[in-house]
This record gives C-alpha cells, sequence and structure tokens, in this order.
C-alpha cells in the first residue's frame, strides 16, 4: 500500500519490512557505521563476562530499521516526530520484522496529522521495541 495523505485512515497498516537474520557481520557493520563500538555487542568473550550466553544487537540498529521501514512508506519530509521504547534484547540469528498502523488522527504543529504505532519483533513474536510517529498529512 502506498502512502496517500489525502486518504489515510485509522487501521492503515504500513508494509512490513522483514529483514535477514542478525549476524555477526551485521552487528560489526553497524557498529561501525554507528561509532557504537560497546563490546557488549561485538565481543564474545567479554559478553560472557557480562553474563550473556553471546553478543546481541544494538538497540539502535533495530530502532534504524524501524525507522527504515516507516520512511519506505511516508517520504521523510512528512515526519515531524519519531520515537521508541527499548522493551528486549535481539539476539544473533533473530529475524527482525517492522510493522506500523495508523491509531489516530490528529492535528500537530499546526497541521493535519496522523500517529503511526510501530513495533519491532524478532522472530514475529516477541516486541523488541514499541514507539510511534506522527506525521504530516498536507
Amino acid at each position: 500500500m502506498s502512502f496517500d495523505p489525502r486518504n489515510v485512515n485509522v487501521g492503515d497498516a504500513m508494509p512490513m519490512l522483514e529483514l535477514p537474520a542478525i549476524s555477526r557481520t551485521t552487528l560489526a557493520l553497524f557498529a561501525g557505521a554507528s561509532g557504537d563500538h560497546n563490546p557488549i555487542h561485538i565481543d564474545i568473550d567479554f559478553a560472557r563476562q557480562a553474563g550473556m550466553k553471546d553478543v546481541f544487537a544494538h538497540g539502535m540498529l533495530s530502532m534504524a530499521y524501524l525507522a527504515r521501514a516507516l520512511t519506505q512508506w511516508v517520504p521523510q519530509d512528512r515526519l515531524l516526530s519519531y520515537g521508541v521504547r527499548f522493551a528486549t534484547i535481539t539476539h544473533v540469528a533473530d529475524r527482525v520484522q517492522c510493522s506500523g498502523k495508523v491509531v489516530e488522527k490528529l492535528e500537530c504543529r499546526g497541521r493535519p496529522s496522523a500517529r503511526i504505532e510501530l513495533t519491532a519483533s524478532r522472530n514475529g513474536e516477541q516486541v523488541t521495541l514499541s514507539g510511534d510517529a506522527i506525521v504530516a498529512l498536507d
């Protein structure tokens, strides 16, 4: 479904974005791109010393995936706000799925807008991030 600001309705869903399984390469590349080289995400020995079985994905990686899903549906210049809450860890080999739906039409900054409820989940089951975005409809 393409985004048509004139015909946005409560209940409209954005296309789901399903990503390949998180790999160690994904984590290393994201660390380089983001500048977040926290060893809990890339050094298995460090992660084990911290009580984890293995390294795990940066929370901001899933946040970036969710923003990508949103802006593949809604043009970026319509985005008025975007925020998430981190719920749980995304592990190596998990597959991230991003989805969203329009839950409210409102006015924001004097503009007709819509609030989109967003979620990222792992393996189609457990929600790892939840949040929302406000997008302009004018």
